[in-house]
This record gives C-alpha cells, structure tokens and sequence, in this order.
C-alpha cells in the first residue's frame, strides 16, 4: 500500500534524539530496520507514519531490503483506519514502568496494553525472495 520513508539515522542517533527516560510519554516517528539503523519519519516521512498502532491490525510492516512497506493484511473497507502493530523494540523487560510508557489504547479485545515488545521476540517480516531474484 505504502511505503515507510523518512531519514535513515542510526539507532545511536535515534536514542539522542528521543530520550525515553526523560519523556513524560513515548512519542516518535521511528521505525527499525535492523538493530543498527532506522527510519526516521519526523521530517520529510511518507502519510505511512500517520497509520495508527493495533493489537489486531488490519495492515502489516514487511521489510524488504533496507526498506519498509505497509500492505493489508485483510480488505479495508473505504473510510476505516488503517492500523499495524507497532512492535516498538525495546531493550529492557517487559515490566510495568516499561508497559505505561508503551501503553496501548486500542481497545482490541486481544490488545496486550502495550505497543512494545522486548528485543527477543519475533522480528519484523521479511519479504520472501524468488530463487531467479536470489
């Protein structure tokens, strides 16, 4: 559907930029590419950072290369919003400080209260490549 562009930074230069320990609440435009690099959206990102996060999404991230592309996951009827789960990776434990600064609001009946999971889980999806493409 979309692509997600914006400036490509590293994970270094995103943790200067977006100081979570001193923010009152999370707030960003990024997305990670791989543990080293991700896409800053904040300034000159495509509509595709405006989709909302969902415990039960109607679209998905799927990272092909170095880039990242929104497709659905479901018909979307005109007019409803287009949501992906956010995956937000963080470092430290899953615990409740960690939890209310990730909080979800989605009001999914499955929504797990938090737009974060810990580094060890499943990572974004890759776009499977042909043989004759590999």
């Amino acid at each position: 559907m979309i692509e997600y562009t914006g400036e490509r930074i590293t994970s270094e230069e995103a943790a200067a930029r977006y100081d979570d320990a001193s923010a009152k609440r999370h707030h960003t435009f990024l997305f990670e590419i791989d543990e080293d690099r991700c896409i800053d959206a904040r300034e000159r990102g495509s509509d595709a950072r405006f989709i909302n996060h969902s415990c039960e999404p109607n679209c998905e991230a799927i990272l092909d290369g170095d880039r990242i592309f929104i497709h659905s996951v479901t018909r979307i009827p005109a007019g409803a919003e287009l949501t992906y789960d956010y995956r937000y990776v963080v470092a430290a434990p899953l615990d409740e400080a960690t939890r209310r600064l990730y909080a979800c609001k989605c009001g999914a009946a499955s929504c797990r209260g938090t737009i974060a999971v810990a580094r060890r889980e499943k990572p974004l999806r890759r776009k499977r490549r042909s043989a004759r493409a590999a």
